[in-house]
């Protein structure tokens, strides 16, 4: 559990303009959508999963552009290991 003042997990982009990107998030459960509320109708970042650390928190958020297919977006976070820096095993996001 984080302390005031300390991030909470990390949001992790694939493909887009902001491919490999990485942003501290302080909050419990990540957006759907990156950014959340963007109210011009742009395309924005989908949560496609999280990594949860061993106390079942969630570590890091990966998001993916609307354009890549499921199978990217898990070979990619493969070969970026996530779940090995962040000491995480990677599943579904929160529903």
């Amino acid at each position: 559990m984080a302390t005031p003042g300390e991030t909470k997990m990390r949001a992790l982009f694939v493909g887009g303009t902001v491919d490999n990107s990485e942003l501290d998030m302080a909050c419990d459960t990540p957006p759907a959508h990156y950014p959340e509320n963007t109210g011009s109708g742009l395309s924005r970042y989908n949560l496609h999963h999280v990594g949860r650390d061993s106390d079942g928190d969630i570590a890091y958020a990966v998001y993916a552009a609307p354009d890549l297919a499921d199978e990217v977006v898990r070979r990619v976070s493969e070969e970026r290991d996530y779940a090995r820096r962040f000491e995480a095993t990677p599943g579904a996001p929160p529903a």
